[in-house]
Protein backbone atom coordinates (compact mmCIF):
# COMPACT_ATOMS: atom_id res chain seq x y z
CA UNK A 1 0.00 0.00 0.00
CA UNK A 2 1.32 3.67 -1.03
CA UNK A 3 0.05 6.79 -0.85
CA UNK A 4 0.59 10.11 -3.03
CA UNK A 5 -0.05 13.53 -2.94
CA UNK A 6 -0.35 15.35 -6.86
CA UNK A 7 -0.36 18.64 -7.47
CA UNK A 8 -1.76 19.84 -10.85
CA UNK A 9 -1.51 23.21 -12.41
CA UNK A 10 -2.70 24.40 -15.44
CA UNK A 11 -6.31 25.63 -16.16
CA UNK A 12 -7.68 23.12 -13.85
CA UNK A 13 -10.47 24.59 -12.21
CA UNK A 14 -14.23 25.80 -13.32
CA UNK A 15 -13.84 22.77 -16.10
CA UNK A 16 -14.69 20.18 -14.12
CA UNK A 17 -11.70 19.15 -13.13
CA UNK A 18 -12.34 17.01 -9.70
CA UNK A 19 -15.71 15.46 -10.89
CA UNK A 20 -13.75 13.83 -13.45
CA UNK A 21 -11.35 12.65 -10.86
CA UNK A 22 -14.06 11.49 -9.18
CA UNK A 23 -15.08 9.60 -11.42
CA UNK A 24 -12.37 7.96 -12.54
CA UNK A 25 -11.16 7.04 -9.32
CA UNK A 26 -14.39 4.08 -9.48
CA UNK A 27 -13.02 2.12 -11.71
CA UNK A 28 -9.71 1.96 -9.72
CA UNK A 29 -9.27 0.29 -5.80
CA UNK A 30 -8.02 3.62 -4.55
CA UNK A 31 -9.21 5.60 -1.51
CA UNK A 32 -8.47 9.76 -0.99
CA UNK A 33 -9.58 13.09 -2.32
CA UNK A 34 -9.29 15.89 -4.11
CA UNK A 35 -10.08 19.67 -3.81
CA UNK A 36 -9.27 23.20 -5.46
CA UNK A 37 -6.35 25.17 -3.72
CA UNK A 38 -6.98 28.71 -3.45
CA UNK A 39 -3.64 29.59 -5.84
CA UNK A 40 -5.63 27.82 -8.94
CA UNK A 41 -4.27 24.46 -8.57
CA UNK A 42 -5.87 21.47 -7.56
CA UNK A 43 -4.81 18.71 -4.66
CA UNK A 44 -5.25 15.15 -5.45
CA UNK A 45 -4.38 12.60 -2.43
CA UNK A 46 -4.86 9.38 -3.29
CA UNK A 47 -4.00 5.97 -1.90
CA UNK A 48 -3.94 1.97 -2.68
CA UNK A 49 -1.43 -0.12 -3.98
CA UNK A 50 1.12 0.80 -6.43
CA UNK A 51 -0.58 -0.29 -9.05
CA UNK A 52 -3.88 1.08 -8.65
CA UNK A 53 -2.91 4.35 -7.78
CA UNK A 54 0.33 5.16 -10.65
CA UNK A 55 -2.31 3.57 -13.14
CA UNK A 56 -5.03 6.18 -11.73
CA UNK A 57 -2.70 9.11 -11.87
CA UNK A 58 -1.52 7.98 -15.27
CA UNK A 59 -5.23 8.42 -16.73
CA UNK A 60 -5.91 11.50 -15.00
CA UNK A 61 -3.16 13.23 -16.67
CA UNK A 62 -2.74 11.34 -19.88
CA UNK A 63 -6.01 9.37 -21.13
CA UNK A 64 -8.88 11.74 -19.23
CA UNK A 65 -10.99 14.45 -21.04
CA UNK A 66 -9.58 17.02 -18.91
CA UNK A 67 -6.00 15.95 -19.61
CA UNK A 68 -5.25 18.57 -21.68
CA UNK A 69 -6.02 21.19 -19.19
CA UNK A 70 -2.84 20.03 -17.21
CA UNK A 71 -0.03 22.12 -17.75
CA UNK A 72 1.93 20.04 -15.32
CA UNK A 73 1.65 17.48 -12.56
CA UNK A 74 4.29 17.15 -9.35
CA UNK A 75 3.85 14.15 -7.30
CA UNK A 76 5.48 13.25 -4.00
CA UNK A 77 4.89 10.18 -1.82
CA UNK A 78 2.74 10.74 1.63
CA UNK A 79 2.35 8.94 4.42
CA UNK A 80 -0.73 6.32 4.48
CA UNK A 81 -3.68 8.19 4.94
CA UNK A 82 -5.50 7.46 8.26
CA UNK A 83 -9.21 6.73 8.08
CA UNK A 84 -9.87 7.70 4.54
CA UNK A 85 -12.55 4.99 3.03
CA UNK A 86 -13.95 5.89 -0.53
CA UNK A 87 -12.96 8.45 -3.05
CA UNK A 88 -14.55 12.32 -2.26
CA UNK A 89 -14.42 16.01 -3.28
CA UNK A 90 -13.36 18.18 -0.34
CA UNK A 91 -13.24 21.76 0.04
Amino acid sequence: MIAKRVTFTGHVQNVGFRYTVKDLARAFDVRGWVRNLADGRVELEVMGEPAEVNSFIREIAEESNVAHHIKSAMTESIPLLDGVAGFKIVS
